[in-house]
């Protein structure tokens, strides 16, 4: 079992900055990868960001490339997503997500939130303009 503790949402003005942190408790496997997901009023569940727990190779959504980044900090357990350059089209409630991965998972794979196992209970990132 896994459990996610999203923080560091926020209202922030477009071209701000914000540090989104997810904290992993329970059996955390190198073979993990964890994600980050985000759903905007009316819209569906978008893929935004993921890494692999082992090796932290990193994936993004176009729509996010060369704005956001994320990264891990094995020591404790947390993954981030530093968002710079913030957008009012980026206000969301950010989801943190966990799925055991394997090495030939495609992008396709990664990026699909339904091959995600845990969830955290989200962050609300508000992009005033």
């Amino acid at each position: 079992q896994v459990q996610l503790v999203e923080s560091g949402g926020g209202l922030v003005q477009a071209g701000g900055s914000l540090r989104l942190s997810c904290a992993a408790s329970g059996r955390i496997l190198s073979s993990y990868n964890m994600g980050w997901f985000r759903v905007a009023p009316g819209k569906e569940r978008e893929f935004v960001a993921a890494i692999r727990w082992s090796g932290g190779a990193t994936y993004y959504a176009d729509s996010v490339k060369g704005r956001f980044t994320v990264s891990k900090d094995n020591a404790k357990n947390t993954v981030y997503l530093q968002m710079n350059s913030l957008k009012p089209e980026d206000t969301a409630v950010y989801y943190c997500a966990a799925r055991l991965a394997a090495p030939a998972d495609s992008i396709n794979v990664i990026s699909n939130y339904k091959t995600y196992t845990y969830w955290g209970q989200g962050t609300q990132v508000t992009v005033s303009s």
